[in-house]
């Protein structure tokens, strides 16, 4: 138990008592002082006096009393007069100078808790002790406390069994009612009190019926109890009286009583099964609550003196709305007795001192619990710590860097897992691109003093070889805004040459960008756009480049994306194919002809994720990238493109005869003075190239592996992903933190309700947090292609978890 715990033990040897108080860790204070005799004849006296007024309608058996007094007599002042003598005394004896320093250490405790309440388990012996009012003990008065903040809870002198601890359940609590012998009282206020919780619990009532034999009554009891499906609560009205050896009895039928001694198998059953509070609102109800405790009951709610059936209703009538207040079971008790105190004490005196509620020390108080999904969600709400960890959390899941950090690792980690599980396909024909890089060496051998602008002489060449092995489609990673006067008439003749061949004109797509808003593009000189194409070269890193929404209302595409749509092209009966001699734009030229939406279907337009979504489009002004897919490097490169210098492509080595099933991509491959104006180098180095890239490099050739990563290689990649529609759609980390949240937080309340031990907890969420990751491994590779963010989410959940264990443990 925590240190907010007192354990305190009442004896009484003849005409002394012992009080010995414990807490703590071996902590322990005992005394012994005389026990006022004027004490038991003060509640002898109150006793007679109770029963005088409350002398029908009782729920138990009662010894004769006498004839009922004359109406003359005022029994309800006789009443509250014996009460307060009573209480008197009792408080006197609470207060003398032996017990002050048992006193002074409660006070202290209850002065420095952080608690909302201290519990003062109390066990008297013998019974006879045990019937004092010991609920109305005002420790805190003397030091100016709030005693409402300390209560004391009935503990048995004998406990020798444990207590159900994994009584929680996901669902509604089951409460049996069972109505006893009902004459001369009256159970419908209890009926429709505990029918008025169905929307929290579900309700079981047995009770005897005229037509039935009281074997079968005790039979149907005793199984009921014992019933498969289990209980939480057991309610009990009618007539009990306590017993010396068989535990008390309760009334089940007019002259018939059940023994608890009877059903103590049945009960056994109900405690393993999840059975934890009993509520005997019936009479004399001490041996009964000592035998339930003893058994392994949580806690056990009687009345220890006779009570007054009206007082029995209003008692469990206003426990009841505290239940289904949410409050536990020592709060609803002490509700319903503060009720009777303060509204009823003048219709009902001393009522309020009769109820007690006994707890096993290792039991949890139990409590209703919300149950639907409004109540889960409330449930949700997250304390002071959690808003802090989930709040860091969240934001760190916003920020760009981070979230182009953990995406690159976890493509890597996908890299390896491919190669693992042996994923990556042994690739028969030629991939779909060729990459002719114009590296140092192939600058070298042709003698290009400054290759910034690169020589178009040597772009001519390039061309000339090309189209001499058929290539159907050419992409050319260069800028062409600048003029070379007669190395742009060579190269203008070659690429006309290309497009002129017949029957297999070959479709150029040229680069474009912008700077400072003027749009760079090829030189008309060059080529026309009426018989080629060009489109934007910048790239967004990482991720895919998505074709407009709105597919050719919107310009410009992205070069790679106009690449992979002229590839489709060739394979399209009657496509346009780019003329010498057209007038109209080629793009318009392709736009008239993909109006018939069924020929889009055979191309890259056909996919929702190549377009940009809406969702994406919106997360934009949040400066997030939702749902973008992303460019896939856990494919080796030699699955995307095949890699040539240029020098080797003009010796006629290494290229295929024929390049029809190919696109090709002439690009920098490298060198220093390569790249686009406005952002200086056209490359990644070694530092920034893709983890998972460098990773491939390193298993491919280990020993000559490339220390960069060109645009060429960016735009190849892109590419192939279009063409195969191998598009990956990243979850946002911020959306598994969400659904984190909700799992280590149900983690959070089970673990609250020690369902299992701290390292079962461990080994759960370590399990579930490893199938997730083998999981979201496989989804990303499988045509699903969806990339499930693992360590963030991870990180949450584990948030919930061990905090809550290791808490836990600190208690236990």
């Amino acid at each position: 138990m925590t240190a907010s715990t007192f354990f305190l033990k009442v004896q009484q040897f003849d005409k002394f008592c012992s009080f010995e108080l414990s807490w703590g860790v071996g902590q322990n204070i005992g005394v012994t002082l005389t026990y006022p005799e004027n004490l038991t004849v003060l509640y002898q006296e109150w006793q007679q006096v109770y029963l005088r007024f409350y002398n029908t309608s009782l729920r138990g058996s009662v010894e004769e009393i006498g004839s009922f007094a004359a109406p003359s007599i005022d029994w309800h002042a006789h009443l509250v007069q014996a009460e307060a003598q009573l209480l008197y005394e009792f408080h006197h004896w609470l207060r003398s100078a032996e017990l002050y320093e048992i006193r002074v250490e409660i006070a202290e405790v209850t002065k420095n808790s952080d608690n909302p309440y201290i519990d003062i388990f109390l066990t008297c012996n013998p019974l006879e002790l045990a019937r004092l009012p010991w609920e109305v003990w005002e420790i805190g008065t003397e030091f100016a406390l709030d005693s409402s903040k300390i209560r004391i809870v009935r503990t048995p002198l004998n406990r020798r069994q444990t207590v159900n601890t994994n009584a929680y359940h996901a669902r509604k609590a089951k409460i049996l009612v069972i109505l006893g012998d009902e004459s001369g009282l009256d159970f419908q206020t209890e009926k429709a009190a505990v029918s008025s919780l169905e929307s929290l619990a579900q309700i079981t009532f047995i009770g005897w019926q005229p037509q039935e034999s009281i074997t079968e009554l005790k039979t149907k009891i005793v199984q009921v109890i014992a019933s498969q499906a289990g209980w939480d609560i057991l309610f009990f009205a009618g007539h009990s009286n306590e017993t010396n050896l068989t535990g008390g009895e309760f009334g089940i039928a007019p002259n018939t009583t059940l023994l608890i001694s009877e059903i103590e198998e049945s009960l056994t059953i109900a405690k393993s099964k999840g059975l934890q509070v009993a509520i005997f609102n019936s009479c004399k109800g001490l041996s009964i609550a000592n035998k339930l405790i003893d058994l392994g009951l949580s806690q056990v709610a009687v009345m220890r003196e006779p009570i007054h059936n009206c007082v029995a209703e209003e008692f469990f009538l206003r426990f009841v709305q505290a239940l289904a207040e949410y409050r536990d079971v020592h709060e609803s008790l002490l509700a319903a007795s503060k009720y009777l105190k303060l509204e009823k004490n003048f219709t009902y005196p001393s009522a309020y001192l009769i109820p007690s509620l006994f707890r096993h020390p290792e039991a949890d108080l139990f409590r209703l619990q919300p149950f639907g999904v409004k109540q889960f969600f409330k449930s949700l709400k997250p304390n002071r710590q959690e808003a802090i960890a989930l709040s860091a959390l969240l934001i760190i899941s916003l920020l760009l860097p981070v979230q182009s950090f953990l995406l690159q690792r976890r493509v890597l980690v996908q890299a390896f897992y491919r190669q693992i599980t042996h994923q990556v396909a042994n690739v028969a024909s030629p991939p779909p691109v060729l990459l002719v890089q114009i590296d140092e060496e192939s600058i070298r051998k042709a003698k290009i003093s400054n290759p910034k602008p690169m020589n178009r002489q040597y772009l001519a060449s390039l061309v000339d070889r090309l189209t001499a092995n058929n290539a159907r489609v050419v992409g050319i990673d260069y800028l062409l805004d600048r003029p070379q006067e007669q190395g742009d008439r060579i190269l203008a003749k070659s690429i006309q040459a290309a497009v002129g061949s017949s029957p297999s004109p070959t479709l150029f797509v040229f680069s474009a960008t912008s700077e400072d808003s003027v749009w760079l593009r090829v030189l008309p000189e060059i080529a026309s756009l009426n018989w080629s194409l060009e489109g934007e070269i910048d790239n967004y890193p990482w991720y895919m480049q998505l074709l407009p929404h709105d597919d050719f209302q919107s310009q410009p595409w992205h070069f790679a994306s106009l690449l992979a749509l002229g590839h489709q092209l060739q394979q399209i009966p009657n496509a346009p194919q780019p003329k010498l001699d057209s007038k109209i734009d080629f793009f318009h030229q392709i736009s008239d002809f993909f109006k018939d939406g069924n020929k889009a279907n055979q191309t890259i337009l056909r996919s929702e994720r190549s377009h940009l979504q809406l969702v994406t489009a919106l997360s934009y002004s949040l400066k997030q990238s939702w749902l973008h897919p992303i460019i896939d490097f856990s494919i080796p490169p030699h699955q995307v493109y095949h890699s040539i210098p240029a020098w080797q492509l003009l010796e006629n080595q290494a290229v295929a005869q024929s390049l029809q099933q190919q696109i090709v991509i002439i690009a920098p491959g490298g060198y220093h003075e390569a790249g686009i104006v406005k952002d200086g180098d056209d490359t990644f180095q070694d530092s920034e190239s893709p983890p998972a890239i460098k990773y491939w490099r390193n298993q491919e050739n280990p020993i000559n592996k490339s220390k960069v990563f060109t645009g060429g290689q960016y735009h190849a990649y892109i590419v192939h992903h279009l063409i195969t529609q191998r598009l990956v759609v990243p979850i946002p980390d911020l959306w598994m933190i969400g659904i984190a949240i909700l799992l280590g937080k149900t983690i959070y309340l089970l673990r609250q309700r020690k369902q299992f031990s701290a390292l079962q907890w461990l080994i759960f969420t370590s399990i579930i947090t490893g199938l997730y990751g083998l999981v979201s491994l496989q989804i990303y590779i499988s045509a699903t292609a969806i990339l499930l963010p693992w360590f963030l989410p991870s990180i949450t959940l584990w948030s919930y978890v061990l905090p809550t264990v290791f808490k836990k443990k600190s208690h236990e």
